[in-house]
C-alpha cells in the first residue's frame, strides 16, 4: 500500500474538533485564524481563496463531507486541516446534507499536479464508507491524525 501524502500535511495540531462555526464563511475565519497562528499566513488571503473556490461550486462531496481547498499565493507547501463543526453546518453538497467532517486543503499557487493527487486520495478515502464511519466515530485528535495519515 502506498504512504498517505496526507501524512505530509495534516498534524495532530490541526485536526480541530467541536468548532463554533454555523456556516462556512465562519468555518472558513476559523481556520484562517489557525493558519495565521501557525504558518503566519494573511487570514483574509486564507478566506479569500476558499471562498473563490466554493463561488466555483460546493466542495461539499455529500454523505456530510467536505474538502473545501484553495491556492495561496507564497505558501511553500501543501497544509491541510481537519474540522468537526460543533454542529453539522450547509455547503450546498449534492445530496442537499450538511456537513460533519471537512478536510481543508491549503496549497501553494502553482501546485496544480500535487493539489490534484491530495484530492484524489482524499476523494478515495472519503468514498469508503468503513473509513467514514470509522471518521465519524473518532473523537480524539491524535486518532483522526493517525486515521489519514496510514496507508491506504
Amino acid at each position: 500500500m502506498p504512504v498517505s501524502r496526507l501524512a505530509d500535511l495534516l498534524t495532530p495540531e490541526n485536526v480541530l474538533l467541536d468548532i463554533d462555526a454555523g456556516n462556512k464563511r465562519r468555518l472558513f475565519e476559523r481556520i484562517a485564524l489557525e493558519s495565521e497562528l501557525r504558518y503566519d499566513l494573511a487570514p483574509t488571503v486564507t478566506v479569500d481563496s476558499l471562498l473563490a473556490r466554493e463561488r466555483l461550486g460546493s466542495t461539499g462531496l455529500g454523505q456530510g463531507i467536505a474538502i473545501p481547498h484553495g491556492r495561496i499565493r507564497g505558501l511553500d507547501r501543501a497544509i491541510g486541516f481537519f474540522v468537526r463543526p460543533r454542529h453539522p453546518i450547509p455547503f450546498e453538497a449534492p445530496d442537499n446534507q450538511p456537513v460533519r467532517d471537512v478536510f481543508v486543503l491549503l496549497v501553494p499557487e502553482a501546485a496544480t499536479d500535487e493539489h490534484l493527487q491530495i484530492l484524489s486520495e482524499l476523494a478515495q478515502r472519503f468514498s469508503n464508507r468503513a473509513f467514514r464511519d470509522t471518521l465519524t466515530a473518532t473523537r480524539d485528535p491524535a486518532a483522526i491524525y493517525a486515521l489519514f495519515s496510514a496507508p491506504h
